[in-house]
């Protein structure tokens, strides 16, 4: 999945217009115009359509920790300069403060079955052997659950 996809569904999920995502990325230190945001969310398609780079979604993914989490002690979190599904999906289950068991019934939503030991490995160091990549399906899988869960409830 691109990162522009993530954005447009973080963004649809939980109703951010421009101006809260533009203070979600000031949350975690970037300053970013409403021209750049419509740029990233655009269809890949348009002329006008910018890439997000993985530190920009890095950055953005600080930010809705810090709005949903509130601000830690201590020094603020590095953007990481490239960007994994596994380290979107760990960084979406720390700002939504989800457990193991609010991951898998957002899988169920879906109906996708996963056991807590196929998830746990999604979350693991990569230099474990346990460790398993998340494929896009997985995170396509649940921001789709989270959609469910966090907007589609609400109405």
């Amino acid at each position: 999945m691109s990162n522009n996809d993530i954005l447009r569904r973080i963004r649809y999920t939980f109703d951010l217009n421009d101006t809260k995502m533009i203070d979600i990325f000031g949350l975690a230190d970037i300053n970013v115009t409403r021209a750049q945001i419509s740029d990233w969310l655009k269809k890949d398609d348009d002329p006008a359509f910018q890439e997000l780079s993985d530190e920009q979604m890095s950055t953005f993914l600080n930010g809705f920790i810090i709005e949903m989490r509130g601000k830690k002690e201590g020094p603020k979190p590095v953007p990481e300069k490239i960007l994994n599904n596994n380290i979107v999906f760990r960084k979406l289950k720390i700002a939504l403060n989800l457990k193991d068991e609010d991951i898998l019934e957002i899988f169920n939503l879906v109906d996708m079955r996963l056991s807590k030991h196929e998830l746990s490995a999604f979350f693991r160091s990569p230099n474990q052997s346990q460790y398993r990549p998340c494929k896009d399906q997985f995170l396509r899988n649940f921001l789709q659950g989270m959609q469910i869960v966090y907007h589609d409830r609400k109405k």
